[in-house]
């Protein structure tokens, strides 16, 4: 299984960039995807999830949806400031056949910078 994030790069402030994030591999479903920022010198963060089935979520200028058919998660991101510079992670819990439970994968990570 592999978790794939693309679509960073350097924006303007005032910008936007829509981040993707795709599962591909051998499994039988995703379920909960999330979204981690890590800004340099600090601790990786949750930026937004969002669960197989749920509406996209929205909190203030992102929103985090998701392609379930594709298994596939987006970011957009809108007004991009400075302090939103980093490296955006993508997070699955991914159910492969012989495993009874869901297993938790990391996406290798996309860098967005922000200039002001």
């Amino acid at each position: 299984v592999q978790l794939q994030a693309f679509g960073g790069g350097l924006v303007q402030a005032g910008g936007s960039l829509r981040l993707t994030c795709t599962a591909s591999g051998r499994f039988v479903s995703v379920g909960l995807m999330s979204w981690y920022r890590q800004a340099p010198g600090k601790e990786r963060e949750m930026v937004g999830k969002v669960d197989n089935g749920d509406p996209p979520s929205v909190t203030g200028r992102f929103t985090i949806s998701r392609d379930n058919a594709q298994n596939t998660l987006f970011l957009q991101m809108n007004d991009l400031r400075p302090e939103d510079r980093g490296v955006y992670y993508c997070n699955a819990n991914i159910k492969r056949h012989w495993r009874r439970d869901h297993d938790n994968f990391w996406g290798q990570g996309t860098q967005v910078t922000v200039s002001s």
